[in-house]
């Protein structure tokens, strides 16, 4: 920050500027000289948001209580405490994710607008211990696009339709995960969280030219985010950096239940001790082209960049290989047994005053206020509440043991085992459902933009931000975070979008 004056007195305009793209580490230096307060920083975030998002939609609501918050901790660094790197830092949630104080729960669904929650999510107990602010609520795909079949990826009967900062309204801006995506892209926070069932913080991270990263299942507690598919729930950070993504994932991990013996360092709370230049040399990292073929011609030349700036950081990489679980042909049945289930355990918790208490009801809910709630239909919801009522117990788990060993055994590990790899490399969120159904990591980085682009079989331009993920089996956060950040440190792909009050311009 270009003033020694305390940042009380420092202009508003000179903080706006600085803070486009500081990083945790900078905010807290400025702290620690007394040019910056945590107060500050929010209220200079609150302007960013009020200036900005009214375009982008990525925030759903503020907490009332920020600033107050922020001040309490500003007193505590004042008298010589300080909780740890996270310390009067403003984080955005996700708002599957539970929060006990005056923020919403909801899921993006009207029938839950004036939901509050009794207690916060273990991840937000873990985030207020650690010094963080709660800044406010994300947007997010409606019931993390378990809803609709035609429902574009970041809409909200809440919140609406959350755009891409690189290209609002041009740009597919991923989901479910795509406001807190979009909030830290555009600078309108420190970081964020996602939650992820598959692909819903890696998507939008890749989109938006960001880290994201999806914990292996088990590692981060799922108590308080309102489920989808539990056995592959997950929360996860969305940064501008792998440093910054280190520090949430250290502050969040831990599910207060024991983790197996395989956790090993994955379950440390300093994950940045694995950050250092140097950190990819000699690492083996395989190429399953199968999940390349769809690539256009310019993501493709992205993807062909990243493989030789590995192995000129001196990775050898294994070209191509087979994961024999890419070509499984999934059965529902996990998906359809667990989401009733969860869901309407979650809804029956609700206080008595809630609109809706199970998953019936909420689809009543949304027949009644149709002309509010139902622009893209529930036609997933209506399919969910009535296809898994005939799976038996003993099915479901059958199919969860199928499920988890062709995407694991038989997929990931298969491939790391038998041609000697550290890590495996995925355009962007290729590949993102083997590793949900086998509960592995993965950790998303930028990789380059697109001019271009074309018309992918998703039905968006994949034109725009490009991302790279890492991929190996369970608890392998220290190794994939160190894989990344020798990566990003080395190309620093990402550069900011350029946004205006009133207007948007991409950053290529």
């Amino acid at each position: 920050m270009n003033t020694n004056e305390p940042a009380q007195q420092a202009s508003v305009q000179d903080i706006l500027d600085w803070i486009i793209e500081a990083d945790i580490a900078a905010m807290q230096h400025e702290m620690k000289r007394g040019n910056l307060s945590s107060e500050v920083l929010v209220t200079v975030y609150l302007e960013r948001i009020r200036q900005l998002d009214g375009l982008l939609h990525a925030v759903l609501e503020l907490n009332p209580d920020a600033l107050a918050v922020a001040r309490m901790l500003d007193r505590e660094r004042e008298s010589g405490g300080l909780r740890g790197p996270l310390h009067g830092i403003p984080v955005l949630v996700k708002d599957n994710i539970a929060t006990a104080d005056k923020l919403h729960t909801s899921a993006g669904a009207l029938a839950l607008a004036e939901a509050y929650a009794s207690e916060d999510a273990v991840v937000i107990t873990r985030l207020r211990a650690a010094g963080a602010v709660i800044l406010g609520k994300t947007n997010m795909t409606e019931w993390a696009n378990f809803m609709s079949g035609s429902m574009w990826a970041g809409y909200s009967s809440r919140g609406g339709l959350v755009l891409n900062p690189y290209g609002p309204g041009e740009l597919f801006v991923g989901g479910s995960s795509s406001g807190s995506a979009a909030a830290v892209a555009a600078n309108l926070t420190a970081a964020a969280l996602g939650t992820e069932t598959s692909g819903s913080i890696i998507s939008p991270a890749a989109q938006n030219s960001l880290v994201g990263i999806k914990p292996t299942w088990g590692l981060v507690s799922r108590t308080g985010i309102i489920p989808g598919i539990g056995s592959q729930d997950t929360a996860g950070p969305l940064s501008r950096t792998v440093k910054d993504a280190a520090l949430l994932l250290g502050v969040i991990a831990g599910s207060g239940e024991p983790l197996p013996a395989a956790a090993g360092s994955a379950a440390a709370a300093d994950y940045c001790v694995h950050l250092h230049s140097g950190f990819v040399r000699s690492k083996r990292i395989g190429i399953p082209r199968f999940y390349y073929s769809e690539l256009d011609d310019e993501a493709l030349l992205v993807m062909e960049a990243a493989i030789a700036d590995l192995k000129e950081l001196g990775a050898e990489i294994i070209d191509h290989i087979e994961l024999p679980g890419q070509h499984a042909e999934w059965n529902p049945a996990v998906l359809q047994y667990e989401f009733k289930r969860g869901l309407n355990a979650y809804l029956a918790g609700l206080p008595e005053s809630a609109p809706v208490h199970s998953l019936q009801e909420l689809i009543d809910f949304n027949r009644q206020h149709s002309g509010t709630a139902l622009k893209y239909g529930q036609d997933t919801l209506e399919w969910l509440n009535v296809s898994g009522d005939g799976i038996t117990e003993e099915a479901y788990l059958e199919q969860l043991a199928l499920s988890r060993s062709l995407a694991g055994a038989q997929g990931i590990d298969y491939a790391l085992e038998h041609y000697g790899l550290h890590a495996i490399l995925l355009p962007g969120c290729m590949g993102a459902d083997l590793a949900a159904r086998a509960g592995y990591p993965l950790v998303t980085v930028p990789a380059g933009y697109t001019a271009n682009g074309i018309i992918a079989p998703g039905g968006y331009v994949t034109k725009g931000p490009q991302g790279i993920t890492f991929c190996a089996s369970a608890f392998s956060e220290p190794l994939l975070l160190g894989i990344a950040y020798d990566f990003e440190q080395a190309t620093r792909h990402r550069v900011a979008p350029v946004l205006e009050p009133g207007g948007f311009a991409s950053a290529t």
